[in-house]
Order: structure tokens, then sequence, then C-alpha cells
């Protein structure tokens, strides 16, 4: 099968589980919290490997067991109705440890910046970014957020891709970062994704009961955060000289590879349903 054919059966096949997964809501979401956990887990080894030929790093157990604590630190304080906004305090513990570690362990500290910084890196993007789809499960009616969020995210990186193949030959080569996104499948992904939260707005009236202009603009926020954690992830790839950060998932890479679009807009959606709902 070639990767078109592996990545249109990850979409049709991997979607209906996570929405499924999402659904599943006994213990605050338990199945969700776990696989973000995992998802964690592996695009911080994913990562680790991709930087560590290029840049000094501290062990992997070390790097990953930091990033992996977060979603699972915030899974807890929503079970205990503790305040979401400890898990900064803890991403700030991880990155004093970190600091910690190179004064007291270190023999040689000609590496230190770089090493302390990339560590931060890996945990930041893979750990606490993350988190963000995490405190969307302790938010009223949290099945149907979560489906709007992932609607607008993979509605708009599976439409754009669509309608880049389709349409947006005579406009690639924008963005030195993915010469081969097109800036007709932005438009389409975005537009798609903006549609799918109308018609998810009729379906529920009585739960997404933001106006239609609040409504179009979290859309439209969170699928352009979606393409830009698409082309930063691309970024990093470029960077380190690989093409994919793993093979794990049929026509989409590495784990990485597919949560990089939901790494980045989490934050953005988060934050404006927090002032707009």
């Amino acid at each position: 099968m070639n990767k078109t054919g592996k990545r249109l059966l990850t979409f049709f096949v991997g979607i209906p589980l996570i929405l499924l997964i999402v659904y599943c809501d006994y213990m605050n979401h338990l199945p969700l919290h776990i696989t973000i956990g995992v998802m964690a887990i592996i695009a911080a080894n994913e990562l680790y490997n991709m930087l560590s030929p290029k840049v000094p790093l501290f062990s992997k157990k070390v790097v990953i067991i930091l990033s992996s604590l977060l979603p699972y630190i915030t899974y807890l304080f929503i079970l205990a109705g503790m305040s979401l906004e400890l898990t900064p305090w803890f991403f700030l513990i991880d990155c004093l440890i970190l600091m910690g570690l190179e004064c007291f362990h270190a023999k040689q500290f000609e590496n230190s910046v770089a090493k302390i910084a990339y560590s931060m890196l890996i945990i930041f993007y893979t750990g606490f970014l993350i988190t963000f789809l995490s405190r969307l499960t302790s938010l009223e009616n949290s099945k149907i957020v979560i489906t709007l969020f992932l609607l607008n995210v993979f509605i708009c990186d599976s439409l754009a891709w669509f309608f880049g193949i389709l349409f947006g030959k005579g406009t690639r080569g924008l963005i030195a970062a993915s010469p081969n996104k097109s800036l007709v499948g932005f438009i389409g992904g975005i537009a798609s994704s903006i549609g799918a939260s109308i018609g998810l707005k009729l379906l529920f009236p009585d739960v997404i009961v933001t106006s239609y202009t609040k409504l179009i603009l979290i859309s439209f926020l969170t699928a352009l955060a979606s393409i830009i954690g698409d082309l930063i992830e691309s970024v990093f790839k470029r960077s380190c000289n690989v093409k994919d950060s793993g093979n794990i998932i049929p026509g989409r890479g590495g784990v990485l590879d597919s949560i990089d679009s939901v790494v980045v807009s989490a934050p953005v959606f988060y934050i404006c349903y927090h002032f707009w709902f």
C-alpha cells in the first residue's frame, strides 16, 4: 500500500478510535489521559532521538520521565479537584531540576547552556504543551468540547493535505520549512475546520452556546495554530536531517508527526475557550 493509502486508512480508522476514547469519560476521561501520557512518552523519545546526534542533552531517561510526569500530574490535579494553574509550577520544577543536575553532576561545562536549553525544549514541547489537551477534560460538556477541538485540528490537517494534492500545485514552495505544503491547502484546511465547527454547533446548540462570530474566530485561530504546529515540527526535522520522527503510524511516521498540530493548537484553543465560551 502506498503512502496515500496508508494515510487514508489511518484517517478513517484512527479518528473514530480517538473519538471513541474521548467519549469514554470514566473517571474524568481516564482512557484519554492514559493515551495522552503514552503519547508524551513516545513523542519525547522521538524528539530526543532526533536531537541527540546534533546537540548535547541530559540522559534520555531523565528527559522522558520529566516530560511524561506533566500530563499525568495534570490528571491527578483534575481528579483531586485542584487548580490546574499548578501545572506550570511543575514545569518550572522540571527546569530547576535540570539546572540543579548540571550543577552537581557535570564535570565539564562548555556545553551546559545548550544541554539545559535543548532538554527543556523537549519537556516543554512534548510534556507541557500537551497538558492543555488534558485541561479540556475538566470543562463542562468535555466530550463535546474535546470533539470540537479535535475536529478543528484533524479536519484542517487532513483537508489541507487533500486540497493541496488536488488544487495546490501552483501555490507550493512559499514556506521554506515545508515546501510541499501549499497556500491553497492551508486555506482549504482552515475553511473546512470552520465549517465543521458550525456543523457541530448546529448539532449541539445547547452545548456550544457561543456566537457564530466567536466560534468562527476560535476555529480560525485553532486551525492556524495547527498549521503552525505542523510547520514547527518540519523545522525540527529539517534541522536534524530526518524525514519522519518515527515509523509507528502508517502513512504518518512517528507519534510526533501525528500530534505536532495538537500540541501547538491545544493551548490556543484552551485560552480562547476560557475567555469566549
